[in-house]
């Protein structure tokens, strides 16, 4: 599949994507966030990167972060340096060992001997000793904080890295197509084959009162906007819609705060801004005399509240897989440029999503002993996702996202993109009018290694980091833009409500003048 797409933004994703769907090496520009001393302790996996360095150099390669391609083995050599160094410690500390004691009966002997005073051989001696003894003490100190040093560069390196890429994940800037949704691509939507750009959402909620851009130019400015009337009705019978699906599947509704500590965002693999240096996640000010305390943020997606909820805690196995949904405003600075392809509802600063998030256990055995694994989680994000835009009449197609698309997190990702009739322009290839409206991702324990959740109990006695997964269930600007163009019913001027949503709407059947 052709890899130049128009400006796209990644729903779960870290940042704004360039032209092309590539990721960039984020952490270049990576802000060191305050920490408090209550903060989880990251545990990055430095054992496996020594032992692996030509593995995760490649990936870091094919996730386009070649910058970071030569950081395994910089651990490598730092890791060697590190342990010399202890070696190397042993010695002058037993012989520290070993003055200390010759010092301690040298001194007592001339005080035995000499009363109160020392003798004049005595006290050359004891000089010597301590002489001695202090420069092998100058020496391990030296050699203590360099050592040390060693090891916080390899975490800072290790911390660094981008995830391992699953084997399902297609190396290079291409996504594989998995299925078309509502979309038989033998038998296209009529539009197709005659382009009408003003059957856009922006025309259409514009001309029927659901959305007021010139309104909020005012009250915010470029990126805001207001839902009104059937608009703002359309935003809660789609948070509805996608909580009543997710629930029914088994997973707790939560509704958590949107603002977060600045560690917490980059933990989770966000981080605060893209290639040109442009902010990406908005910081919260702070006055001069709280300088000193930890940044927070505002969050892009409940992701990242989610993924905290068990930061610096253990999870007992019994209570595995922990299933959590929630809606929540979220928040992202978008910078970059702006053309017609996101002009609207597709590329805004607040919105509404509804965030899927998951933990699984993880030890090998898992699946043998009929435990959910990440890979079952995923699946079930993917069912949901399919079941809610399917039920929303929506034509789209499922792309299992390339290696240089995903962010720092993911080891795996699917999209979800949707076709958007104001996006095809006359003569133009149909690659032009998909855009993405969920996206679902397998972490491993990127997060909760960065976070410190761990799970105890269970098949096995070690503690270990468990699984995370992520999707969303809904991003309501999207798929109301997505609803606005499918359903627009020309000849009637009406835009046809899904059947599935029409009980959160008191039984609205359509919008516009026949309503």
């Amino acid at each position: 599949m052709a890899s130049t797409r128009t400006p796209y933004v990644c729903l779960n994703c870290r940042l704004t994507r360039p032209l092309t769907r590539r990721a960039f090496s984020a952490s270049t520009h990576r802000a060191e966030a305050l920490r408090p001393a209550t903060a989880p302790k990251p545990t990055p996996d430095v054992k496996h990167i020594r032992q692996n360095a030509e593995l995760y150099s490649k990936n870091s390669v094919d996730r386009n972060y070649p910058t970071h391609a030569d950081y395994p083995f910089q651990i490598q050599n730092l890791s060697e340096e590190a342990r010399r160094l202890d070696q190397d410690l042993k010695t002058p500390r037993s012989r520290i060992k070993q003055l200390e004691k010759a010092i301690g009966k040298l001194a007592a002997s001339a005080r035995q001997e000499g009363g109160n005073g020392e003798n004049t051989a005595s006290q050359e001696e004891l000089t010597a000793l301590r002489l001695e003894a202090q420069k092998l003490k100058d020496d391990s100190q030296e050699m203590t904080t360099r050592k040390t040093a060693c090891t916080e560069e390899i975490n800072r390196l290790a911390l660094s890295l981008p995830n391992l890429s699953s084997s399902e994940t297609p190396v290079g800037d291409d996504p594989r197509l998995v299925e078309y949704l509502n979309f038989d691509p033998q038998s296209p939507p009529e539009w197709i084959a005659n382009p009408d750009p003003s059957r856009s959402h922006v025309a259409i909620g514009t001309s029927l009162g659901l959305i007021d851009f010139t309104s909020s130019a005012t009250t915010t400015g470029w990126g805001w906007y207001f839902l009104t009337n059937e608009g703002a009705l359309l935003e809660q019978a789609l948070i509805q819609y996608a909580l009543s699906v997710a629930r029914k599947r088994g997973w707790k509704p939560v509704s958590p705060p949107s603002i977060v500590y600045s560690y917490i965002a980059e933990a989770c693999g966000f981080q605060p801004r893209d290639q040109h240096n442009e902010q990406q996640i908005w910081a919260i000010e702070q006055s001069e005399k709280d300088k000193s305390k930890p940044q927070r943020s505002l969050a892009g997606t409940a992701e990242i509240p989610l993924a905290a909820m068990y930061a610096g805690r253990d999870i007992d196995a019994a209570n595995l897989p922990v299933k959590l949904v929630g809606p929540s405003r979220c928040y992202r600075a978008e910078a970059g440029s702006r053309g017609v392809d996101t002009k609207g509802l597709y590329r805004v600063h607040e919105f509404t999503k509804v965030e899927m998030f998951a933990w699984a256990d993880n030890f090998p055995e898992a699946a043998g002993k009929g435990l959910p694994t990440s890979d079952d989680l995923f699946n079930e994000l993917l069912s949901i996702q399919t079941e809610i835009l399917t039920s929303l009449n929506l034509p789209c197609r499922v792309l299992e996202m390339p290696t240089t698309d995903l962010g720092a997190s993911a080891s795996r990702k699917r999209d979800i993109e949707a076709l958007f009739p104001s996006r095809l322009r006359a003569g133009a290839d149909l690659e032009s009018a998909w855009g993405e409206v969920t996206s679902a991702s397998i972490c491993t324990d990127y997060q909760s290694r960065r976070l410190g959740t761990r799970v105890r109990g269970g098949a096995t006695k070690d503690s270990r980091f468990p699984h995370t997964v992520n999707g969303t269930a809904m991003a309501v600007p999207r798929v109301l833009a997505a609803i606005l163009e499918n359903g627009w019913d020309e000849k009637r001027k009406v835009v046809v409500v899904p059947e599935v949503l029409r009980n959160w709407m008191g039984g609205l059947e359509v919008i516009g003048e026949s309503s």
